[in-house]
């Protein structure tokens, strides 16, 4: 007998011992009915070797496809629970069966304690894909409100350089090359966003959250048009009634879930304010923001084949900013210098988004799936300011005034800025997606039908004032220094589709997991049809399981959307008109990563060490600039370009029961911008790319008190190059220079009042769950980080470049109760 063969036959007996101690002493009666269906993993791969009971009806063993079947007695109650060690329990309750019936689940891995020996299991990566626990998020000190993207900046190869909002660059791209998906729908994100502050809350709840799958690149044919990464969310869907209420300085969020029979929704609502932490800024203003949001997901079984869901989005994000004045220190310690303003004005933004999804799906049989989904999102985005500015640059720190109030300064001048801005988006979805099991391959398809409609009218333009002397000085008349007005209207449809294998087999060296697929694309606006073939292959090898390696590549294509099509004119006075560009083609990325992980224990603890190296050849780009989160593209397919870095991260249980991990990031991107001036003159320059910071290295720990694990301690810190920058209403190819880097740690205390902790039992108080009270420390050593510069211009047109800081250190107190 062979070595496969052996192990094969070892694994049937397994099984078949298992169902047979599960089976005992049930007898073959009348009226009896199935219940069956599949086990699956946070990956969507089958779980062999779970045990299935049913409460003493007897019980299976889920087979190497993760199929399971019992009989049970019709009419009766059932409880089914689902356990394999190193995933979290499930348990299914049905109140009255009364015909056959198809229960899948989904088990997710869990470090779990039993008594005094604790068990733990490592998910191996043998895809792209990581995971991520979000429940996580709610003690982490984030200061954007606790969202999933806080979480997803601290892996190797994802950074921010700004706490205000929860975008993020992968492996440099920009912040418009990541997918986020909710249950397989897409979302979107606002369009007119120009600061963190505006930013409100983002559309994933953590509450609502059941797994969360994030890839940094050589993401599967099933994704969409993009280029850096995707990040695919999954709501719960409870079987009984749960839910948690938080409140804090900054505003609370709760949730309620539930499930009874053939029913399950979970419905959760947030409401942020960031006055206390916008006050810690250099502008003494009054702050009123305001972010509210309202989530919902329903699930419906009609039948074993049949299950309807429906999710719904509202958002209303307010920012209303009446700024009085400002003192910002700056320069060396040389040549210290100080900027003082004072305003007048105000600015009122408006953000409100609706949302929904609904979908069917059809189990078939045992192999085939089928689902149909139709998705609307809305969008009324409105920015509103009238701010008028005075200021004075004072030298060697100072500003001094005479005995008659007159200053004596080196730069004085004044600004007025003005903006009636109006988007309206409305985007219109039907994909139709499928998979059939055979011989331990899945073979998945899917294909979509997209309708957007976009209306954008801006209004902006600002005046500048030095010495007197409006700006730029032309001796005639008064002149505005910039403004940019559009006025357009796009529809369009998007046609897409995809087929991919799933195929796992072992040979004597190993077992390989291959993923393989193509995806194609059109646009009608563009009329340009795109074919994406993408593909990985997963090895854990027979003579050291502690190993996995992986390979992933494709061509992956970066489709335009409105932000891409956009190109600035402008005329002989500087005004400038935004029009859109129908000949724009999509951005390219030709990538391949090679990576692995390695699996070890210290002290009975789990680690593991992952790195990977990828390179990435980019052509057909459409260069962009960035002033604090606010993207401008140029409009036009002008630049080339190349990434290669190296990603690593130590994970593991630096203290037992918990999970910390440290990333660092080495990266080189670049491109080459080439451009045709209006003379007919064509210039070349290579310069870095927008969010090329050339190093990362970011820490998520979490600690408690051994033997009293009430306390806990989560902290997060950040260290990151600076990104290159560029003076207003100029590109890269006319010079740029660096931000300083970005650093800073934001320190979580949690106390917990009532309930079970990593390593105690359960209480009680009043019959809740859980109770905690945290203290949130944000920007622990008070560190000024720069993000953007308040551009000043003087009378001979020397400009000034004065950092705009980002947020102090802030204390936020929270109270979170589950039940």
């Amino acid at each position: 007998m062979t070595g496969s063969t052996k192990k094969k036959a070892e694994k049937l007996l397994v099984a078949g011992i298992l169902s047979a101690m599960l089976s005992v002493g049930v007898m073959a009666e009348g009226g009896k009915v199935r219940i069956s269906g599949y086990v699956r993993d946070g990956e969507d791969y089958p779980l062999e070797l779970v045990a299935v009971t049913t409460g003493g009806h007897g019980g299976a063993v889920t087979n190497e496809k993760g199929f399971y079947s019992v009989d049970v007695q019709a009419g009766d109650s059932v409880r089914l629970v689902f356990s394999c060690l190193g995933y979290g329990k499930v348990e299914r309750i049905i109140p009255e069966v009364m015909g056959d019936l198809r229960v899948n689940v989904r088990m997710n891995y869990i470090s779990f304690a039993l008594g005094e020996i604790t068990a733990t299991a490592t998910r191996r990566q043998i895809s792209a894909m990581e995971t991520l626990d979000a429940d996580k998020i709610r003690f982490l000190a984030d200061p954007s409100g606790g969202s999933i993207e806080s979480l997803v900046v601290t892996f190797a190869g994802v950074s921010s350089g700004n706490e205000l909002s929860s975008q993020y660059s992968v492996r440099g791209g920009s912040y418009d090359e990541n997918m986020v998906y909710v249950n397989g729908v897409e979302v979107f994100r606002p369009l007119l966003i120009r600061s963190g502050q505006q930013e409100g809350l983002t559309f994933t709840n953590p509450d609502l959250t059941e797994s969360v799958r994030f890839a940094a690149g050589g993401f599967e044919a099933r994704y969409g048009d993009k280029m850096s990464s995707v990040l695919d969310i999954t709501y719960k869907r409870p079987s009984n009634t749960e839910g948690s209420v938080t409140g804090g300085l900054m505003g609370g969020n709760a949730y309620v879930g539930s499930g009874a029979g053939k029913w399950t929704q979970i419905t959760g609502v947030r409401y942020k304010t960031a006055r206390s932490l916008l006050a810690t800024m250099d502008t003494e203003a009054e702050y009123d923001p305001e972010f509210l949001d309202l989530q919902s997901y329903i699930t419906y079984r009609p039948s074993r084949k049949w299950e309807i869901g429906i999710l719904g989005y509202l958002s209303r994000n307010t920012y209303r900013f009446r700024p009085f004045s400002r003192e910002t220190s700056f320069g060396t310690p040389e040549k210290p210098q100080n900027f003082f303003v004072y305003f007048d004005g105000m600015e009122q933004d408006r953000f409100e988004t609706l949302s929904g999804a609904f979908s069917v799906k059809c189990y078939a049989n045992e192999q085939m799936e089928l689902g149909l989904q139709g998705s609307a999102f809305h969008t009324r985005e409105e920015e509103n300011y009238d701010i008028l500015s005075e200021y004075w640059i004072g030298k060697n720190g100072t500003v001094n005034q005479d005995e008659e109030g007159i200053t004596s300064a080196r730069t004085v001048g004044g600004f007025l800025e003005h903006a009636r801005n109006k988007l309206h988006a409305t985007i219109l979805n039907l994909t139709h997606s499928g998979s059939f099991r055979l011989r331990g391959n899945t073979v998945q398809w899917g294909a979509s039908i997209q309708g957007e409609r976009i209306r954008d009218r801006l209004r902006e333009w600002e005046r500048r004032d030095s010495a007197g002397y409006s700006l730029p000085h032309t001796g005639e008349g008064v002149n505005v220094f910039s403004s940019l007005y559009a006025d357009e209207t796009m529809s369009s449809l998007r046609l897409w589709g995809y087929v991919q294998d799933v195929a796992k087999f072992r040979t004597p060296q190993g077992l390989f997991t291959f993923i393989g697929g193509v995806r194609g694309s059109y646009w009608d606006y563009n009329r340009e049809f795109i074919v994406s073939p993408r593909a990985s292959i997963g090895f854990i090898p027979n003579f050291d399981q502690d190993i996995t390696l992986r390979l992933a590549g494709g061509v992956y294509y970066q489709s335009p959307f409105y932000k891409e099509l956009r190109k600035v004119v402008r005329d002989s006075e500087g005004n400038e008109t935004v029009a859109l560009n129908a000949s724009l083609r999509s951005q390219r990325s030709m990538q391949l990563i090679v990576g692995g992980d390695y699996s070890f224990k210290v002290s009975g603890r789990n680690f593991k060490v992952t790195a990977e190296a990828y390179y990435k050849k980019l052509d057909r780009l459409v260069p962009y600039t960035i002033d604090n989160v606010k993207i401008r593209y140029y409009g036009e397919n002008c630049g080339a370009g190349r990434v290669w870095g190296l990603d690593t991260k130590l994970f593991g249980e630096f203290v037992p029961g918990v999970d910390s991990w440290l990333s660092f990031s080495l990266m080189d991107a670049r491109q080459t911008i080439r451009r045709t001036q209006e003379t007919g003159t064509t210039t070349v320059r290579t310069v870095p790319l927008p969010n090329s910071q050339g190093y990362n290295i970011s820490l998520y720990f979490h600690d408690y008190f051994p033997r009293y694990d009430r306390l806990s301690v989560t902290l997060k810190g950040m260290l990151s190059g600076g990104l290159p920058v560029t003076i207003p209403h100029k590109g890269y190819e006319d010079g740029y220079f660096r931000l300083p880097p970005y650093r800073r740690i934001d320190l979580g205390f949690s106390y917990r009042l009532s309930g079970a902790g990593v390593s105690s039992e359960r209480t009680s108080f009043f019959g809740l769950r859980n109770i905690w009270l945290a203290l949130d420390v944000f920007n622990l050593f008070g560190i000024n980080n720069t993000n953007s510069y308040y551009w000043l211009t003087d009378v001979y047109g020397q400009q000034y470049a004065v950092p705009n800081y980002l947020t102090g250190r802030q204390l936020n107190v929270r109270l979170m109760v589950d039940f």
